[in-house]
């Protein structure tokens, strides 16, 4: 008698083909597994010699990239814009206007939430760095307005105006308005409109220093049209020399101030 299998005999050409398909796939995760252990040994094998080739700088130069961002690379920004620049400042002005924005006596979001988490200490190495930069200043600012209207300026800068009790500029930022030591900044190279807004701030009290603020009594006694006149005629002057702060003096002005130290 012939022996028949039926398990075989009803195998189709349909199911064949299914086997081999399935076949097919298991072999291919199977490569997709072998591939992915073999990239996860590469990389694992080759993780510590790229580690050790990489390396980050943790100087300042590094840590203040922040600052760059809107101060310009290195702090020396462009008169073009409204932020201005840092770099060659006094130390303990920056250091000072750092608290300010910290605690508050400056508004600025941003500047408030770099400086809220830092301690005295390391807001004075930044301001060292800073003010350690000798960097070229930009090229003055071009005015168009009338000479009778930068000569209004320029009075107000170098003499100020008596009648008013307007001490003149020079007398606390220097005779070449660069700034003195240690704490009072220079007012050239700044941008025009930033100069404006400071003012401005101070007039309306959204801006101050340690008391007694004397920028804040001077800024309410200037009227819109003096603003305007000194912010244009500082803008359009070139920068003496490099720019560097004057030696420590008394001030002149004749208003109460806070000592040069805590400007």
């Amino acid at each position: 008698m012939r022996t028949t299998y039926p398990h075989y005999r009803h195998s189709s050409a349909a199911s064949d083909r299914a086997k081999f398909s399935a076949s097919k796939v298991a072999c291919g995760y199977a490569g997709l597994w072998v591939l992915a252990v073999s990239f996860l040994f590469t990389v694992l094998t080759h993780a510590p010699a790229a580690a050790a080739t990489l390396r980050v700088d943790d100087g300042m130069k590094e840590r203040v990239r922040a600052c760059t961002a809107c101060h310009g690379k290195e702090g020396v920004a462009t008169n073009q814009g409204y932020f201005p620049r840092i770099a060659g400042k006094p130390a303990v002005y920056l250091y000072n206007q750092l608290r300010h924005f910290r605690e508050g006596r400056r508004k600025n979001p941003a500047m408030r939430h770099l400086t809220e988490h830092m301690s005295d200490a390391y807001l004075m190495e930044i301001a060292q760095y800073f003010s350690a930069l000798e960097l070229p200043y930009p090229s003055p600012q071009p005015s168009s307005v009338t000479p009778t209207l930068l000569a209004r300026g320029e009075r107000l800068v170098r003499q100020g105006d008596k009648q008013r009790d307007i001490p003149a500029c020079t007398a606390c930022h220097g005779s070449a308005m660069t700034g003195r030591l240690p704490a009072t900044p220079g007012l050239l190279g700044l941008p025009r409109d930033y100069v404006v807004a400071q003012i401005g701030a101070w007039r309306t009290g959204s801006r101050h220093a340690d008391a007694p603020d004397c920028m804040a009594q001077v800024a309410r006694r200037l009227s819109n049209e003096d603003i305007h006149a000194v912010s244009q005629w500082l803008a359009a002057q070139p920068i003496p020399g490099k720019g560097q702060p004057a030696a420590p003096a008394t001030q002149s002005s004749g208003i109460a101030c806070k000592d040069d130290a805590k400007q």
